[in-house]
């Protein structure tokens, strides 16, 4: 896929927020990664992540990355320390995402020139991510604070472009968005264990399906932000 002239920060920025999620595989046991990317590309996603947490991550991100090549782009979670972040780059990761603000896992990012979705929560860690040059930041946990909690942040930092992660549902997703968020994530939010042991994986594109939909009829009418 061409990315048109952009950067790899503008084309993951811009992918995230045309389908308004970023699903995750976070596995306990190895298993045949490109079917869950598959699953999750069959419902529409165009940027997904894997865990650090899951084992095998850096031979999944790196045959995610190689098999679908643009057309869905590959992010680490949880990504702890600047060594692991680098390995990610050198296996293809196109995103490093983390849970909180971590300076060293940023600088070795940046100095690849690969984006950051950093984790943050309170308004002087979400500023800090925006001084280090983040392209997106994942307010974590972001069922603490709400949906109303992406407005207070927004009032304030109109233009930073917010991710809430856990405990995000397709009954509060819109409201997120309505609130300010401009995407949504998680792992438990896109994969159910228990649907994907009886239905199989997809049940995973049928969710992923499901939170595009709800997101793109959020869009539509955004309140202004106060």
């Amino acid at each position: 896929m061409n990315r048109n002239g952009k950067t790899l920060k503008e084309y993951v920025i811009e992918q995230t927020k045309a389908t308004g999620i970023l699903p995750c595989i976070k596995l306990h046991e190895k298993a045949d990664f490109i079917a869950y990317a598959q699953a999750m590309y069959d419902g529409g996603a165009q940027v997904i992540e894997v865990t650090m947490t899951t084992p095998g991550v850096l031979e999944a991100i790196e045959a995610i990355s190689s098999h679908f090549g643009d057309k869905l782009l590959v992010a680490a979670g949880t990504v702890l320390d600047p060594v692991s972040a680098r390995e990610v780059i050198l296996h293809g990761g196109s995103v490093i995402v983390n849970p909180c603000v971590i300076d060293d896992v940023i600088d070795v990012a940046n100095r690849y020139n690969v984006p950051v979705f950093s984790g943050a929560f309170t308004a002087t860690e979400v500023f800090a991510t925006m001084r280090a040059g983040v392209a997106m930041v994942k307010i974590f946990p972001g069922a603490l604070g709400g949906p109303k909690y992406m407005t207070n942040l927004k009032m304030v930092f109109p233009e930073v472009n917010l991710i809430p992660s856990g405990g995000v549902t397709p009954e509060n997703a819109a409201e997120f968005i309505r609130c300010g968020a401009c995407a949504v994530s998680g792992a438990r939010t896109f994969m159910d264990l228990d649907k994907i042991e009886k239905e199989g994986l997809v049940s995973v594109t049928r969710q992923v399906k499901t939170f595009i939909d709800i997101i793109r009829e959020a869009k539509k009418d955004l309140p202004v932000i106060p």
